[in-house]
């Protein structure tokens, strides 16, 4: 499986990545290399999760937000 990361450069020295194909899923580390297996781990740990569907009673609504 190919995943597209971003890399930036963290202000306070270092590096953070984010997916964009898993809204959320980012990591960070002192290097490239650290970096590297740290977003490995938190794709692995993004994936693994169970969605499961919230539970209402009674009345429900769907909003769509941006932030």
């Amino acid at each position: 499986m190919q995943v597209k990361i971003i890399v930036h450069e963290a202000e306070e020295g270092g590096y953070w990545a984010e997916v964009p194909a898993i809204p959320g899923c980012v990591s960070q580390g002192e290097t490239l290399e650290e970096l590297d297996e740290n977003i490995r781990e938190a794709i692995v740990g993004c994936l693994s999760v169970d969605l499961v569907d919230p539970v209402t009673e009674g009345f429900e609504r769907t909003l769509d937000i941006a932030i």
